[in-house]
């Protein structure tokens, strides 16, 4: 496969009127409709970190285990990513339209059910539900931008794509706070039923039904790769509650071996694999996904010793945590559409790298400053810089994954680049608890097993200290992450759209 094929042939199917449904409709007010439902489950992510504090209180008040909070994310992210691979392939074989709205009703129905949980357990359980309606809608997005815009025009697509992530940073951590503060912890999932009506109600006025393709579904590619995410998660998540004890160790050995067995299987595979690895002879491809998954994990991560310092550390209310990110979310939400609309014309790399080493700068800048005598304002300033740096990392990743891709492959092409960026945000979620326990052992030894909590608002004086040490080491380990995804954008090759222009 070389750069100059897929994208002719794209071209071929999208650009002539950008409506393959041949209803002669603008691909716009569609993408809008899909936007709704991509908008609220980034909200979902962002709006449940600040949360954790107000449902690890109430429903899990006896421990100082982070460990058990955080699967609340955990859960949702682990359900989300591994049908992901497939449900791509579901868009492109029974239609995106039809795979997001069955989607979008589990979601919100799933919402009502989180609302409704009255222990822990309950709302892990409807939470991973939500994550297999989020897996159903995310690929078809990406789908239908690719199928519907030309390769010329989908980095001001993706620039809504982006701007929507930057919103929606802005408008979860908002929106839960004060939910959070004025009625209760269960209204940040209740708040999902009238936003996933309005959606289903325009997607199913708005989105044409495009044409089908048929594909064979790679069962044993499904069960190996979810045999193997779960391990991995599950052993790097329980591993030091337990201790790291052999078995911990042996689980996640065990993933991943069964994730080398998957990779093998998807090669071997004379059909039609889960994952067709020759979409890999793409660089750009390639590269987009290491730097996806890089974003996703730090993401993620970040949120969580963030939310708890403010909240436990410096006892600020869920409403006022949120309010300190209102920089980064105003910024990234007005830069990322004018990114999008620049990609369309310069080589990535030179959005890429600014805007993922300015975020990778950010989260050093916060670890520096997480203290109890830090200014609460100057948390503004590293929040602003994250800002700018988000605008040029989300939309032009998307962009540069699914430019070269032929419009069968859209679905597949979508499910690995959201299954890379989703496995990046499991591990995150499940990293940052392990690493997260550890520190807060290393600080205050003895704590997740002293009797007492750490969701039930400030933190005594005497333990404020190593508990904000804690999380400032914490954040670190996002920071040096995203710097893994610098290095790798450095390999990207100049569009094979702005070759044709020389």
């Amino acid at each position: 496969m070389t750069d100059n094929t897929p994208t002719t042939r794209a071209e071929a199917h999208a650009s002539p009127a950008h409506h393959p449904d041949q209803t002669g409709r603008s691909p716009w007010p569609a993408l809008w409709a899909l936007v709704i439902g991509f908008f609220m489950i980034l909200v979902d992510t962002t709006i449940v970190s600040v949360a954790n504090p107000a449902i690890k209180a109430a429903l899990d008040p006896t421990t100082n285990n982070l460990d058990n909070v955080v699967w609340v994310t955990s859960a949702y992210l682990l359900a989300y990513a591994v049908p992901l691979l497939i449900t791509g392939r579901l868009g492109d074989r029974f239609g995106p339209r039809r795979i997001y709205l069955i989607g979008l009703a589990i979601f919100t129905l799933a919402s009502l059910g989180c609302g409704l949980s009255s222990s822990l357990g309950m709302l892990i359980a409807f939470r991973a539900v939500q994550g297999v309606g989020a897996s159903l809608m995310t690929p078809q997005t990406m789908a239908v931008i690719t199928r519907t815009f030309p390769a010329t025009q989908r980095g001001a697509a993706m620039g809504l794509w982006g701007a929507t992530a930057g919103v929606a940073t802005l408008v979860g951590p908002l929106a839960g706070g004060l939910l959070v503060d004025g009625f209760g912890w269960e209204w940040i999932f209740f708040v999902n039923l009238p936003v996933g009506v309005i959606g289903f109600v325009l997607a199913w006025i708005l989105v044409p039904d495009l044409e089908t393709h048929p594909h064979r579904f790679d069962m044993v590619g499904v069960f190996l790769s979810a045999i193997a995410l779960f391990l991995i998660v599950f052993g790097l998540q329980e591993g030091e509650h337990f201790d790291w004890a052999p078995w911990v160790w042996a689980m996640i050995a065990g993933g991943i071996v069964m994730m080398a067995l998957f990779i093998w299987q998807q090669a071997r595979t004379k059909s039609e694999p889960l994952v067709p690895l020759a979409l890999f002879r793409d660089r750009n491809f390639s590269v987009a996904n290491i730097g996806i998954a890089t974003v996703g994990f730090t993401v993620t991560a970040m949120s969580l010793p963030m939310m708890f310092f403010y909240q436990l550390a410096r006892g600020l209310s869920p409403t006022d945590s949120a309010l300190l990110l209102i920089p980064m979310a105003v910024l990234s939400g007005v830069l990322a559409p004018i990114a999008g609309r620049v990609l369309d014309r310069v080589d990535p790399r030179l959005l890429l790298v600014p805007g993922l080493l300015l975020t990778a700068i950010a989260l050093f800048w916060y670890a520096a400053l997480m203290n109890p005598d830090t200014p609460i304002w100057v948390f503004l300033l590293p929040s602003a810089l994250m800002g700018i740096g988000q605008a040029g990392m989300w939309g032009p990743l998307a962009t540069t994954a699914t430019r070269n891709l032929q419009p069968r492959q859209a679905g597949a092409g979508a499910g690995i680049y959201n299954t890379t960026r989703t496995i990046g945000s499991v591990l995150g979620s499940a990293a940052i608890a392990a690493f997260m326990q550890n520190r807060l052992e290393a600080n205050l030894p003895g704590a997740s097993d002293a009797g007492g909590d750490f969701g039930a608002g400030k933190l005594p004086d005497f333990v404020v200290g190593g508990f904000s040490d804690a999380m400032a080491q914490s954040t670190l380990l996002p920071a040096a992450v995203l710097l893994i995804g610098v290095v790798a954008v450095l390999f990207m090759q100049r569009p094979a759209h702005l070759e044709s222009r020389r």
